[in-house]
């Protein structure tokens, strides 16, 4: 009977319709037992507020630890941008056992970048460092198009700012760029305004803190610059004299820069990685390190979830 293809969906639509339903456990409960449950689910909604401050408490762990890294942050964009030269000591990096070369292999490997070296200029700094993080970061490079590509090539540094102690929860991340033919802007922002406590509707719901809304900032283009727009010609015809005309209209454009225009929902998981990952391990997505290693936790994850 369990072979039968019919009973079997008959049966998974009769256990789909029972995810998320109450059991009718509950119903049958005394009434007297329902009311000591409610104390619980009361009990339960105190819990939720005093979560709701942890994380505000977080939030102000998060603000004394930005200013702790924000040097070394600074250091690395003064690296990147040619501002600071990293002294031999600097730059020494032990590899890891796997890593480890033969002396031979190593002075190869030497003589071939020295080679490498001459034959073409000394660059500055680490050129079209934030765009390659971008480009290798799917949920970032989807957002990217080709004209983007020569203005991010003039991103220097992205910052991280959270909000004052005693203000609304809030962080803004900063885009910082050298002077380009695209725009006058030197910084552009978004800010992501955040809240930390129960929905008094749906307390249960409460998970952590969740990003209300957010702002963009202007872009100042140049004339001729704003990639977010692009013209199009449309002919017309007119519907008396039966002529036809050419019509010049602009219309929006994709691209990375509108993440800079108001919002969708989506734009807050970006902002959110941004923050959370982007900024403090940027150097791992620039040599494709984190990114491994986010594919691992992701499989981690789905081994977990199968296993559960």
């Amino acid at each position: 009977m369990m072979q039968n293809p019919q009973i079997l969906a008959a049966l998974q639509e009769r256990l789909d319709g029972l995810v998320g339903s109450p059991s009718g456990y509950m119903e049958s409960l005394p009434k007297v037992v329902k009311r000591r449950v409610n104390a619980l689910k009361n009990l339960q909604v105190k819990c939720a507020h005093i979560e709701a401050k942890f994380y505000e408490e977080v939030h102000e762990l998060e603000r004394k630890y930005a200013a702790l890294y924000q040097p070394l942050f600074d250091k690395r964009s003064e690296i990147v941008r040619a501002a600071y030269e990293p002294t031999d000591e600097d730059c020494e990096w032990k590899q890891d056992e796997e890593e480890e070369l033969t002396e031979e292999m190593k002075e190869k490997a030497k003589v071939e970048e020295e080679k490498k070296d001459e034959e073409k200029e000394d660059p500055k700094g680490i050129p079209e460092f934030w765009l390659t993080v971008f480009k290798n970061v799917d949920l970032l490079s989807e957002m990217l198009q080709e004209h983007d590509e020569p203005i991010l090539k003039h991103l220097q540094d992205i910052k991280v700012k959270f909000s004052d102690a005693g203000q609304p929860m809030s962080f803004t991340l900063e885009f910082h760029f050298e002077p380009n033919d695209f725009f006058t802007n030197t910084v552009l922002t978004k800010t992501y305004k955040m809240r930390s406590e129960p929905d008094e509707s749906d307390p249960f719901s409460f998970d952590g803190p969740e990003i209300m809304g957010c702002t963009g900032c202007t872009i100042d283009w140049n004339k001729g610059k704003n990639i977010t727009l692009k013209t199009i010609k449309k002919k017309q015809k007119h519907k008396g004299r039966g002529t036809t005309r050419t019509v010049t209209k602009t219309v929006p454009n994709d691209s990375f820069f509108n993440f800079f225009s108001p919002p969708e929902a989506a734009d807050f998981e970006i902002g959110h990685f941004i923050r959370e990952r982007i900024v403090p391990r940027a150097v791992l997505y620039f040599t494709g390190e984190a990114i491994e290693d986010d594919d691992d936790d992701v499989s981690e994850r789905h081994t977990s979830s199968v296993m559960k």
